[in-house]
């Protein structure tokens, strides 16, 4: 599925030169006379031992310039998720006018990251030289926190997008691509320049419950009074308000969502930044969350399923494609969590349609992670349960 800019394609099978040469072609010859730009791939484990081969073999029969990706067991491809025996996807994509710049870094750099100047001198790039970012690390060997705080230090607010890649969890092994190279470590950041930017949907899969609230007494991670009364109670009147199937939904999947812009008048889906609950304690009345709260911050409780997660996900397209009226979308990279998919919706391809149907047809290559990254507001965070859209967008 694609079009006139982009295309993506499935291979099902494993390694088989001939025919993965054959198929690079075929694929390429779809974008008719077309030069592709950009070339995304994800192989799922099984091609771990050919990873070196397939790429080399896709970039000069699919003549790529810049090929980047990483694996995972379970791809997305046009409309497709294909969580089980997963083989490798790859999108191609013609970005007339775009400036491409890519780099992979490594643990060591980030550690070495000592202020804003860092990354814009390894990546020979200003803020003013770029429009954002496309990302894939590698979970076990990398501080993503901290890869993506001093990245954002050099340049919030361009959009960081993409995901950590999945691998074989058992030992602890993905892969992270670039052009010929496989990487098992570090991670992979293309930069977006000239006539083309991106355009980001991130999707946090929760319905905000109750109201807004203002945190009036936080230490650390903890929150002790919220509208200056305990924040345990707030909570359990929050979760008392509900009708009794949502209270039996909400069980167990109760978040909450911080406001990281206070500067809007008011505060809708999307400008809230979803993190766990930890631990609700109805003797301290306390509650603590998975993130470091700021004292006079906007939140909100929050619930996740699967139709809060539909909810979300369409209310969120819908807004990316009427902001976009008249703006040409070349094509996407979607990055979905790997506890989304089947075993959240209870059928197949549920966010890769969803994107189709509402912005599509496009050429759409993407997969299951283990953390999803997309901005809310200015700055751009690392995600559970999320869908992560990249769009490639005319500027």
């Amino acid at each position: 599925m694609g079009n006139e800019y982009s295309t993506a394609a499935h291979w099902p099978g494993g390694f088989d030169e001939a025919g993965l040469q054959k198929w690079a072609e075929h694929l390429r010859s779809q974008l008719h006379a077309r030069q592709v730009s950009l070339g995304l791939v994800f192989m799922a484990p099984r091609f771990f031992p050919h990873a070196r081969q397939v790429l080399e073999i896709l970039r000069v029969h699919a003549r790529i310039p810049l090929l980047a990706g990483c694996s995972s067991p379970s791809l997305i491809v046009g409309a497709q998720e294909v969580e089980e025996h997963a083989g490798l996807s790859l999108g191609l994509y013609s970005l007339p006018g775009a400036q491409l710049t890519a780099l992979h870094f490594s643990q060591e750099q980030v550690e070495e990251a000592n202020g804003p100047g860092y990354w814009r001198l390894e990546m020979g790039l200003e803020p003013g030289q770029t429009n954002g970012w496309l990302a894939f690390l590698d979970p076990f060997h990398l501080d993503s926190e901290a890869w993506l705080r001093s990245w954002n230090e050099a340049y919030a607010p361009l959009p960081i997008l993409g995901g950590l890649a999945s691998g074989d969890a058992r030992d602890e092994t993905t892969q992270v691509y670039l052009n010929g190279d496989v990487f098992e470590e570090g991670g992979v950041a293309i930069s977006f320049g000239g006539d083309v930017k991106l355009a980001s949907v991130t999707s946090q899969g929760c319905t905000p419950i109750g109201d807004t609230w203002t945190l009036t007494r936080v230490e650390q991670n903890v929150i002790h009074e919220i509208g200056n009364r305990p924040a345990y109670e707030v909570l359990a009147e929050t979760f008392n308000q509900l009708t009794p199937e949502d209270q039996g939904k909400a069980r167990g999947n109760l978040f909450l969502g911080l406001v990281v812009n206070e500067y809007l008048e008011e505060f809708h889906r999307g400008d809230f930044l979803i993190r766990n609950l930890l631990a609700a304690d109805p003797r301290s009345g306390s509650i603590a969350v998975g993130a470091l709260p700021r004292l006079g911050q906007t939140v909100q409780f929050q619930r996740r399923s699967a139709s809060a997660a539909t909810e979300d996900m369409e209310t969120l397209l819908t807004r990316a494609r009427d902001q976009m009226v008249g703006a040409t979308i070349y094509g996407g990279c979607l990055c979905s969590c790997n506890g989304r998919g089947r075993g959240l919706f209870g059928r197949p391809n549920h966010d890769a349609e969803l994107v189709q149907n509402r912005l599509g047809p496009m050429g759409l290559a993407g997969f299951f992670c283990n953390g999803e990254i997309g901005p809310v507001g200015q700055r751009s965070f690392l995600h559970g349960y999320t869908a992560s859209l990249a769009l490639f967008v005319k500027k």
